[in-house]
């Protein structure tokens, strides 16, 4: 029996499986005191950040990249250019992780070797699929929206060059880490 931390319970892999059309795995750190296991504090992160780096590899060449982002419980969303080097690697590579911090501080002392740094971050993987209809797009893009712009002061119309012209990337989140240091 396989068992997965999912949403903050444990279950067995085949339940996941048939209710959900993936599992995320929580991957234990190796300095367990400051891992985040509340998937709740997980997603508040997630939420709260305004910056995703995004790392993508093309024949075993890293190319990481910091992009907007909206998030659910099972999903990253990000958009670009339908053309330039992401969606290059993303042809060949749907494999993809990220990493997103927020409450970064910088721990000042006497001793150079004391110094340190606090925050809250959290780092996963999963794989990058393109949204081609463009009622999805409208609705990824309109959870992009929702992060930057809670209060609805813009208007979330697209027009539909706009569209054309956007690629729509949903992230299928596999693996997620969170820690606090």
């Amino acid at each position: 029996m396989c068992l997965f931390i999912y949403l903050g319970r444990t279950i067995e892999k085949d339940y996941i499986k048939a209710r959900h059309k993936l599992p995320i795995e929580m991957i234990e750190m190796r300095r367990s005191e400051k891992e985040i296991k509340d998937i709740k504090i997980i997603h508040n992160i997630l939420n709260e950040a305004d910056v995703c780096r995004i790392g993508f590899s093309k024949a075993n060449k890293p190319y990481i990249v910091p992009m907007n982002f909206g998030f659910d419980e099972n999903h990253i969303y990000l958009h670009s250019s339908v053309e330039g080097k992401k969606m290059e690697i993303l042809k060949e590579n749907k494999n993809i992780c990220f990493e997103v911090d927020v409450k970064s501080e910088i721990v000042k002392s006497e001793k150079p070797c004391n110094w340190g740094m606090h925050y809250m971050s959290v780092i996963g993987s999963g794989t990058a699929e393109l949204i081609e209809k463009p009622e999805e797009k409208i609705r990824v893009l309109d959870i992009i929206m929702r992060k930057y712009d809670d209060e609805g002061l813009n208007s979330h119309d697209y027009s539909e060059s706009s569209l054309k012209r956007t690629a729509v990337i949903q992230v299928n989140i596999t693996e997620l880490t969170g820690k606090r240091s």
